[in-house]
């Protein structure tokens, strides 16, 4: 699980069929047949059941930021625009659109077929309520900088909505990617706090049947989607907040899908006959981040010798096994905007402890503990339950520290917990933890200083004012090059002031099992085209009860 945008950024984070549907009137799901390679028409019927480490928790595409919330929306809502299997950006909600005035001016034709999950048409109306929400300073949205330089956004007609610019925007397009949200449903009240939050009305192909905390989340095909009802009935995502136990579930064929750790990946292959496994380049990194209000932090000095003195081979080798690679910034490097120069920090413990050293911590009591004006230098690092390889990522960087003189204590919080009462809050000393990207490379909200603060992304604190300027430059420039050179430079810049420990970029290992046809690995991974996945009728294992 880790942290997300909705279609740009997130921390990035499944399913029983239990109650709602049963195999065949009650008894236990259909014995699997021995499943056939030969191709059958689609048709409808079954249940996806995935795999999710925590709850989701906030059912709104304005307010989710992490995946658990965002897998569910995904499935739930729609912005105006999506990525195709190529990553083109496409239409979804605005069926076309017209850039005028050099990208100053955007107009959307919106689809005139679409209707919420409770049958009101959607309208040119929600768009604009759903631009207001996004930078009303009430609405506890970490999205609204995406919309700060939108001068207005206008309702031309019920199908038409014109979107104007204070100046240009290079990711203004992919930035309309948000899910769109009822006005009708929200209007006049506490946006924050609404029920629908837990219980959402959408436009996806999916709606929302019911939540149930620690448990589940259940989905129904939307049989009036815009785009043709999906072929999969149901959707469950059920709650299993420890990827072990996912493990085992899959091998007893009680979930669908989840993604592999790589010791898992490895093994896949005594376990799962009725499964595919996939492996393909993520476009994330996980991170060791500092909390840099605390003064320990303050000096880059220190956290420099905190990376030098962690040898990350020994996470790449034993944690990864190979799947994935070092980082060295915050852009993965299938992203245009990586700088392959930019160089890795060197494993020198010696260095580290001279560095330290400069930096005023010695051991003047000789307990093995750095000090300074009397207090050790010992701090805590949280991550997040059910995440094995950040937990081994922890022992790890917790044994090497120790050797330069750093305590280390560990705290694995489970997901919600760690995300809102120790993340959001800057409730932390430390904490390992990463990020899903989106395509375009701004990462505005993650690390401009307008974005400090409760509920916000850049809960690290980080304060730079030429990486400000960059990140504000990045998104005022069109060119391709040039932007390329703005990213370049503040991906140098991080990798040197170190507000993270830049761990790295791991390679997704997902499996999926084989009944499901009509699965295909694309640029953009799989899941892309899920609403034509099908189960061919002699391979259903899940009925809906009678």
């Amino acid at each position: 699980m880790d942290i997300s945008f909705p279609n740009r950024i997130s921390w990035l984070s499944g399913v029983a069929v239990i109650g709602l549907l049963t195999a065949g009137c009650g008894q236990d799901p259909i014995p699997e047949p021995a499943l056939s390679a030969a191709s059958e028409s689609p048709v409808t019927g079954d249940t996806y059941v995935e795999a999710s480490l925590g709850d989701p928790s906030r059912l709104n595409p304005l307010l989710a930021s992490d995946s658990a919330s965002g897998s569910v929306n995904s499935y739930v809502f729609n912005g105006l625009v999506k990525y195709d299997r190529d990553l083109k950006l496409v239409g979804d909600l605005a069926e076309s659109w017209d850039v005028r005035r050099n990208g100053l001016e955007i107009v959307f034709h919106l689809r005139s077929n679409v209707k919420w999950h409770d049958g009101a048409p959607f309208t040119a109306d929600d768009v604009v309520f759903t631009y207001e929400r996004l930078v009303d300073p009430k609405v506890m949205t970490p999205y609204g900088s995406d919309f700060a330089l939108v001068k207005s956004v206008t309702a031309l007609d019920d199908h038409t909505v014109r979107v104007e610019y204070k100046e240009p925007f290079a990711p203004a397009l992919e930035s309309w990617g948000i899910g769109m949200v009822p006005r009708h449903v929200f209007v006049g009240k506490d946006f924050n706090t609404h029920p629908a939050n837990r219980a959402p009305i959408g436009t996806g192909p999916y709606r929302f049947v019911q939540l149930k905390t620690d448990e589940k989340t259940v989905l129904a095909a939307n049989p009036d989607y815009f785009e043709g009802r999906p072929y999969i009935d149901r959707v469950i995502v059920r709650v299993i907040p420890d990827s072990s136990v996912q493990f085992l579930e899959m091998r007893n064929q009680s979930i669908d899908t989840m993604g592999l750790r790589p010791d898992q990946y490895r093994a896949y292959d005594a376990f799962f006959m009725n499964h595919r496994k996939f492996r393909y380049p993520s476009f994330s990194y996980t991170f060791f981040g500092f909390n840099l209000t605390r003064p320990m932090f303050h000096d880059v000095r220190v956290r420099r010798a905190l990376a030098m003195a962690l040898d990350k081979r020994e996470i790449i080798d034993g944690v990864l096994m190979g799947y994935g690679r070092s980082a060295t910034g915050p852009f993965p490097p299938s992203s245009w905007a990586f700088d392959p120069t930019v160089p890795e920090v060197p494993f020198d413990p010696g260095r580290a402890k001279a560095l330290l050293a400069e930096a005023g911590w010695g051991d003047t009591d000789g307990d093995g503990v750095l000090d300074k004006n009397g207090s050790p230098f010992a701090f805590t690092v949280i991550t997040n339950q059910g995440n094995k390889m950040r937990e081994q990522t922890a022992l790890i960087l917790q044994a090497h520290l120790a050797r330069v003189g750093v305590r280390v204590d560990i705290r694995v919080l489970e997901w919600s917990s760690f995300i809102h009462d120790f993340v959001d809050k800057g409730n932390f000393d430390a904490l390992i933890l990463g990020w899903n990207l989106g395509r375009d490379p701004d990462q505005y909200l993650i690390w401009h200083s307008s974005q400090r603060g409760e509920g916000r992304y850049n809960f690290v604190g980080y304060d730079n004012p030429e990486t400000d300027r960059l990140w504000e430059q990045g998104r005022r420039t069109f060119d391709l090059d040039q932007r390329r050179a703005v990213y370049q430079k503040i991906h140098r810049l991080l990798a040197e002031d170190m507000p993270y420990i830049f761990l790295y970029y791991p390679e997704s290992l997902p499996v999926v099992h084989r009944r499901f046809q009509n699965v295909e690995t694309a640029p953009a991974g799989i899941g892309w085209n899920f609403r034509e996945w099908f189960v061919p009728w002699s391979l259903q294992r899940y009925r809906l009860a009678s």
